[in-house]
């Protein structure tokens, strides 16, 4: 369950990240309110997650999840560039995570 809370607090994570550059662009409430609201779930369910895994694994994978996330997001959303060297490094953070999954 614990590792459950955790992808779900990189989901939020993501939102979170994603609210931040809608309300760049749009200055609307609902933007500050659901970016509040995802980075405030994401702490939530990392808070949850740590009760049980090990801080370093957990807020590594947390990251690891929100600045992927948020890459792909931009790229999708957002018109972000798409290249190999960004596919890549996505591929090499999430990597990194599944590796602490493992040894951990």
């Amino acid at each position: 369950m614990n590792w459950l809370f955790l992808i779900i607090a990189g989901i939020f994570e993501m939102m979170g990240v994603a609210m931040i550059n809608k309300l760049h662009k749009d200055r609307d409430w609902k933007a500050l309110a659901l970016l509040f609201t995802g980075f405030g779930l994401s702490f939530v369910f990392l808070a949850l997650a740590m009760k049980t895994l090990p801080m370093g694994t957990a807020y590594a994978v947390w990251t690891g999840i929100g600045a992927s996330g948020g890459t792909i997001l931009g790229m999708l959303l957002y018109g972000e560039p798409r290249n190999l060297s960004r596919i890549i490094s996505i591929a090499v953070v999430l990597g990194s995570a599944v590796g602490l999954k493992l040894i951990g």
